[in-house]
């Protein structure tokens, strides 16, 4: 991979990224717009007719942030485990880029990057659809993608982290049936968590994706958090930066063998 002279070394990341997905995006458009619009019908209008009313709003209404938000998560983990254990172990891509002047903190906030623009892509064409469907109600849903963007950094970077220590992608099963399932099912998705018992509901609290839940459901009802806003925003910063830091360092011992 050559970098091309004046652009910054995480920006020729992210090019390659870019360039890659243009090959490939149809690929994604199912499970990054399709699935959530499908989601919102079936769910949000389907089971929603027999629901009712959740927390004072319709159930449409109400699972429309979470939707938003688990979209986001969903991106999040999903590109950052198979992919970038493969440009370490199959494709080498990661080798190639040491060999030029970028180096490993370039790669992983190029490929974070790269996510917070698939995810922005996502969200932004989810809110048009939810507009006709009557899902917002507060002018304050134009902050939603930035929510969104900060879920996936604090989500995707400790993932990455662990996708470059791993040698084997089996490890990856443990990822998805031990934390993006059970988070994406009890942390506020689908249902409020105060319905879950006392002794499950600090698990729901650890997880970022509850703490953008509940920001983009403020944002898109117009209504106070279950937390301060700085709490919210400052449990995912902690995340992004200590999976930031755990990536970079998992990078560059991985290169270095």
């Amino acid at each position: 991979m050559a970098v091309t002279h004046g652009v910054h070394p995480t920006i020729a990341v992210l090019e390659r990224h870019l360039t890659l997905y243009r090959r490939l995006w149809q690929a994604s458009v199912f499970s990054s717009f399709v699935l959530p619009v499908l989601f919102l019908l079936s769910i949000g209008i389907g089971v929603g007719g027999y629901i009712g009313r959740v927390q004072g709003v319709d159930y449409l209404s109400w699972i429309v942030p979470g939707v938003l938000a688990s979209t986001a998560f969903q991106i999040a983990v999903g590109e950052s485990t198979y992919s970038v254990l493969g440009d370490f172990k199959w494709v080498r891509a990661y080798h190639a880029m040491r060999a030029t002047p970028v180096e490993p903190m370039d790669m992983v906030r190029g490929h974070l990057l790269y996510l917070v623009f698939r995810v922005a892509i996502a969200v932004v064409a989810f809110l048009v659809v939810v507009v006709f469907f009557g899902g917002l109600h507060s002018p304050w849903a134009l902050v939603t993608p930035l929510v969104c963007a900060l879920l996936t950094v604090s989500v995707a970077a400790p993932v990455t982290a662990f996708a470059a220590t791993i040698d084997h992608d089996s490890y990856f099963s443990l990822v998805f049936r031990l934390v993006a399932l059970p988070s994406t099912l009890f942390a506020g998705v689908f249902f409020p968590v105060e319905q879950l018992t006392p002794v499950l509901r600090p698990l729901a609290y650890a997880s970022p994706l509850w703490h953008a839940v509940e920001l983009c459901r403020a944002a898109t009802l117009g209504r106070a958090t279950a937390w301060p806003v700085p709490v919210h925003v400052g449990y995912l910063l902690v995340w992004a930066a200590a999976g930031l830091f755990l990536a970079v360092r998992a990078f560059r011992r991985r290169l270095e063998d």
